[in-house]
């Protein structure tokens, strides 16, 4: 009588299953510095909406915002948009929108 071997063996599925595990222990550890990559990022282009509002509020009224809260009552930011993703709030000093380093 002939035997039905269509089935994967013991061992063949260990070494699929450690090939697995060998790959997520490599990417696991990679996705944690992406996303702060991505949110340093997110931040950068923070800034520059709020600068660039700045500009806008400056070539509409003529002269630099006080501070951003001036900015936030007239309307041209919204009150979530002075903290970057990572909860770095964003200055204002002279005419310029940064963060700390």
């Amino acid at each position: 009588m002939l035997k039905n071997n269509k089935g994967f063996t013991l061992i063949e599925m260990l070494i699929v299953l450690m090939i697995i595990s060998v790959l997520i222990i490599l990417f696991i550890p990679n996705l944690g510095d992406k996303s702060k990559s991505v949110s340093d990022k997110g931040c950068d282009a923070l800034v520059t909406v709020v600068q660039a509002q700045v500009d806008t509020y400056l070539l509409d009224n003529g002269h630099t915002p006080v501070n951003l809260d001036e900015l936030i009552d007239e309307g041209y930011l919204l009150a979530d948009q002075t903290t970057c993703p990572n909860d770095e709030d964003i200055i204002y000093e002279n005419g310029k929108a940064s963060v700390p380093n």
